[in-house]
């Protein structure tokens, strides 16, 4: 096990390599750079920079007080870029490293990601590491709390449906389920926000942010209680579609378990039925239910947060990534998809061990010889 382990961890690096050429060359061919972004900006031209207010603009502004607006010959690099003395432009692009070519920057790049030293924010006075570590809270909350209460609902569930597969109530809770899995995620959330917070009906839950403006004044158990009370719309908005898959799946794993022939000569020999389903089919079952859990998790943690974060106003590493994206804050984008990336890989090497851990019977050694 601990050579395949060492496999695994050695294919991360190509892995990873490859998903940062692949996203650095594409970057390559997208117009709009944050150089156009900021020549945009002066010329009146768009409003790029919107979604950055009130995170701190203090690069930008430095970038904009030393703006000499007047007449300049010469063509143009930069579209738009008329009007703009070409010494600033020199300027702008020795400030973000635009003045190296593209395989040096990239080279530099990865050098200072290896030392895992991810650069500051264009446009704001902040370190990429500082920015995710500030956005973490929301992402982790919704990614976590969604997982739990899907798994502690839906397994019970499922193996109640198996053990009474065909029933009216495994035809009635298979319904509810799957319709509950075709509504889409931000219609839920918008429901919820117009039923319960305020919209049209009634005031129950706020509307928006993960405390009260007073949760420090709060004893312990009023704190505990404000974040249960903010939280509790985003994670179900974020949880109802999960609902039905992992229903589903623990549904059918039990079925092929208590097919098997071990399950018969279980029951044959007098065993009650709650020993044979939980001491016999349980861990067979749910192999790749429990296996499947980190990546289930990291699925939520980075799937659905963007939606669920502008609906319900949390500012998480989904809007983050959104409005680097937009801006062209590159080192906000390169940054947190090689973090993001690395974790992954690293998520799916603790999914392989899961699997061992619940059934030590599996050895990934000999299947890969």
């Amino acid at each position: 096990m601990a050579a395949y382990i060492l496999r695994r961890l050695l294919l991360v690096i190509p892995t990873l390599l490859g998903i940062m050429i692949v996203n650095f060359t594409l970057v390559q061919f997208v117009p709009g750079g944050p150089i156009e972004q900021i020549i945009a900006q002066q010329q009146g031209q768009g409003d790029v920079f919107a979604g950055f207010a009130g995170g701190g603009g203090d690069n930008l502004s430095e970038i904009e007080n030393d703006l000499t607006l007047g007449g300049s010959g010469g063509e143009e690099k930069y579209a738009g870029a008329r009007g703009l003395p070409p010494e600033f432009i020199e300027e702008l692009e020795r400030e973000f490293g635009f003045d190296k070519p593209p395989l040096q920057r990239f080279l530099l790049m990865l050098g200072n990601y290896v030392r895992f030293d991810f650069g500051e924010s264009y446009f704001r006075k902040i370190g990429v590491i500082d920015l995710v570590l500030e956005k973490m809270p929301v992402s982790i909350t919704l990614g976590l709390w969604s997982t739990l209460i899907a798994y502690v609902i839906s397994i019970p569930l499922g193996i109640r449906k198996a053990m009474r597969d065909g029933s009216q109530f495994d035809t009635w809770t298979s319904g509810i389920i799957i319709a509950a899995y075709s509504i889409p995620g931000f219609l839920f959330a918008i429901l919820l926000l117009v039923l319960f917070a305020g919209g049209s009906y009634w005031q129950v839950f706020p509307l928006r942010g993960l405390t009260s403006d007073n949760f420090s004044e709060l004893s312990l158990i009023g704190k505990i209680g404000d974040y249960f009370w903010h939280i509790a719309l985003p994670v179900l908005a974020s949880t109802i579609a999960s609902f039905a898959t992992l229903t589903l799946l623990t549904k059918n794993s039990f079925l092929d378990e208590i097919k098997k022939h071990y399950v018969m000569t279980a029951r044959a020999k007098g065993l009650t039925e709650n020993r044979v389903l939980y001491g016999h089919v349980f861990r067979n079952a749910m192999l790749i239910v429990i296996a499947g859990f980190p990546a289930a998790f990291m699925s939520v943690f980075f799937g659905a947060s963007l939606i669920i974060e502008t609906i319900f106003s949390l500012d998480g590493l989904g809007r983050l990534g959104f409005e680097a994206a937009v801006a062209r804050d590159y080192p906000i984008v390169f940054g947190t998809l090689f973090i993001f990336g690395l974790m992954g890989l690293l998520i799916g090497i603790i999914s392989d061990l899961m699997y061992v851990l619940v059934d030590p019977r599996i050895d990934f050694e000999s299947r890969e010889g």
